[in-house]
């Protein structure tokens, strides 16, 4: 059974900093890519950014401005988000995803997401 856990998630204030955790089970993502979407509130679900097996190839969400950056462990089986310089407009749910194209219609796995409060 495939399964994609974060963790890492929870309130920082604004100006902080946070690195989630996506830990893959069942599977090795070999074909994948492994990335973050994010859902805030009252909002659709939107790409932030992915990363191929090799880790030589990473794609990011335009407006994220260089502020997160993506990494993954193979040996780990785990894929990070490092998120710098949080706004209020970053809370959201965060989830990680096994995705076969760098675009939300095409995630084949989705964790259960992971909270990240960021107050006014």
């Amino acid at each position: 059974q495939v399964q994609l856990v974060e963790s890492g998630g929870g309130l920082v204030q604004a100006g902080g900093s946070l690195r989630l955790s996506c830990a893959a089970s069942g599977r090795t993502f070999t074909r994948h890519l492994m990335g973050w979407i994010r859902q805030a509130p009252g909002k659709d679900r939107e790409f932030l950014s992915a990363i191929s097996w090799t880790g030589f190839t990473t794609y990011y969400a335009d407006f994220l401005k260089g502020r997160f950056t993506i990494s993954r462990d193979n040996a780990k089986n785990t894929v990070y988000l490092q998120m710098n310089s949080l706004k209020p407009e970053n809370t959201a749910v965060y989830y990680c995803a096994a995705l076969t194209e760098p675009v939300i219609s095409r995630v084949d796995y989705w964790g259960r997401g992971t909270q990240v409060p960021v107050p006014s």
